[in-house]
């Protein structure tokens, strides 16, 4: 019986460019047939928002987070270079010349692979964020899950 690998990826940051490198990893290391364990908090939690606004009742301050954080992994800046919006527009521009699939792609993909999807319960109270507000076909969890895949994990990463 072979040994079952794990890797463990915890999403914090709300880049595209960082996503993109996490999905990327967790999609690789899923075809290389390892557990894989995405578990996205504070910023990182905007790659499993949804486009669409939905009307849902929250108090001011969440509604205030939800209308300055990107709505959607396509809608997310860049670490650095953002330039007000511009460089993800020209990184996305360079990715499609050369054929490199998009974050909503990777996310689907990684979907498809039965990477886990995680979304953490005590920021997404912090953020006001509602579960309807985020992608279809995710967990919901704390600390606590991600620390018991991360103890048998082969790779864990912050990114």
């Amino acid at each position: 019986m072979t040994e079952v690998k794990r890797t463990t990826i915890i999403l914090f940051s709300g880049d595209y460019d960082k996503a993109m490198a996490a999905y990327i990893i967790a999609n690789g290391a899923a075809a290389y047939d390892h557990e894989v364990t995405i578990f996205h908090t504070f910023w990182g939690l905007n790659a499993l928002r949804k486009d669409e606004p939905l009307a849902l009742k929250k108090g001011f301050l969440e509604k205030m987070f939800g209308k300055m954080m990107p709505r959607g992994a396509d809608k997310m800046g860049l670490s650095n270079m953002n330039f007000a919006g511009i460089g993800p527009k020209m990184i996305k521009h360079v990715m499609k010349k050369h054929n490199v699939m998009t974050l909503p792609s990777l996310i689907e993909m990684a979907q498809e692979q039965d990477v886990k999807l995680i979304a953490c319960t005590m920021t997404m109270d912090l953020l006001g964020l509602q579960e309807q507000e985020l992608l279809d076909d995710i967990e919901y969890a704390g600390v606590a899950a991600y620390l018991a895949d991360a103890e048998d994990g082969n790779v864990n990463l912050f990114i």
